[in-house]
């Protein structure tokens, strides 16, 4: 299976956001309404939301619609308004050494992942980040130095909120620092459990612990995996091995003391990698965010070998995309990633060069509660 990961460089919404959003659009549109229509919040309730709880983002979110179309459905999805619910894995901690840096594992199913690292200045401020549905994020950080990621939280619930990824995007387009994004996580309902890990360039760190229904709990830890608080779903911590990778983490920051390229190397392994991709919740890629420095650098574990690119200085468009390919460190069962920059008319597109790893079939998880690929949308970028 190739995944192909978009770079796009766009300071506003334009063509590169509607071709992406209209090649995933099928997908998403089968996936959101697979619950029925009825079950879906009306665009006005959606509006209304965002212009209560996120209203600097009205002109943006309005934008968008524009560009997708303007009907009625692809609206009410953008709006990221009580959507069905969805599951990811993941892993995140923070290092702080002589300068901060939010690492984090995405492990979630090939197909389903929107593959596009999108650099924009929507609004105020420069923003790099991994979406989720063209407009949310998964992890990312703007030209502030202020870093986010997220980890689903471990629990059954579904309720009134939004979707965590454009409480993300809210984040990145109008926070500064980890006291402005606590702000937000107070105020912002989510519609499922999810842990947001954030540090900002003065080394601030916090992870909250979204809830619907309840208030946001803030901890002033550096690791997130996917629990919060207390295990309540004890058949999907079994599975995805949450309580096990974050005690891996707690010794790797507490006892060990590792160098930065050290800690890294930590998540391109077990048990922080995951190969269970037939689960749905297989490493697809490692992101490096040092908000000193502006640099982000996502590592993937490719079928030859470990392979990184560097995006260099957040505050300008004059991206240089560094390659570093070893050979071997290969890891059994892997879906195999080899990354190429690719020239694009705003910057550049970080590509995917054909593998000739096999095909890797995917099934709905064993047991099936934590993860249902059912209803989800396969994603356009699959082989």
């Amino acid at each position: 299976m190739d995944i192909v990961f978009d770079k796009i460089c766009e300071a506003r919404p334009g063509p590169q956001w509607q071709r992406c959003f209209d090649e995933m659009w099928p997908a998403y549109r089968k996936w959101y309404l697979s619950e029925g229509i009825a079950a879906r919040q009306t665009y006005l309730a959606g509006y209304r939301s965002i212009k209560t709880y996120m209203p600097e983002l009205i002109p943006t979110y309005e934008r968008l619609c524009d560009l997708a179309g303007g009907g009625d459905i692809a609206s009410r999805f953008l709006s990221f308004y009580r959507p069905p619910p969805y599951l990811s894995g993941c892993s995140q901690a923070v290092w702080l050494g002589h300068s901060p840096m939010l690492v984090r594992n995405y492990d979630y199913d090939p197909r389903l992942i929107d593959a596009v690292i999108l650099s924009s200045k929507w609004n105020d401020k420069q923003v790099i980040a991994t979406t989720d549905g063209m407009l949310g994020v998964v992890d990312g950080m703007n030209d502030s130095g202020l870093a986010v990621s997220l980890t689903f939280g471990g629990r059954r619930i579904v309720g009134d909120g939004f979707g965590v990824p454009i409480i993300l995007r809210y984040i990145l387009e109008f926070c500064s620092s980890t006291e402005d994004a606590i702000e937000v996580l107070k105020s912002v309902p989510c519609h499922m459990a999810y842990n947001i890990t954030a540090v900002d360039a003065a080394g601030a760190y916090i992870t909250a612990y979204l809830c619907p229904g309840a208030e946001t709990i803030f901890s002033h830890t550096r690791i997130s995996t996917n629990h919060q608080e207390n295990i309540e779903w004890h058949r999907h911590a079994q599975v995805t091995a949450t309580v096990e990778r974050e005690r891996f983490l707690l010794q790797r920051l507490m006892l060990h003391d590792d160098p930065q390229d050290k800690f890294i190397a930590t998540f391109l392994k077990p048990p922080l990698y995951s190969t269970q991709f037939r689960r749905g919740f297989g490493t697809l890629y490692t992101a490096v965010y040092r908000p000193i420095q502006g640099l982000v650098e996502p590592t993937g574990l490719a079928k030859f070998g470990r392979i990184t690119w560097t995006t260099q200085k957040m505050k300008n468009y004059a991206y240089v995309i560094q390659m570093i390919a070893n050979a071997g460190d290969q890891v059994s069962g892997m879906c195999g990633c080899i990354w190429t920059p690719r020239c694009c008319n705003r910057g550049y597109t970080l590509g995917h060069h054909q593998s000739q790893g096999r095909e890797i079939r995917h099934q709905n998880i064993e047991p099936h509660e934590p993860h249902d690929s059912a209803n989800l949308p396969p994603s356009k970028r699959r082989a």
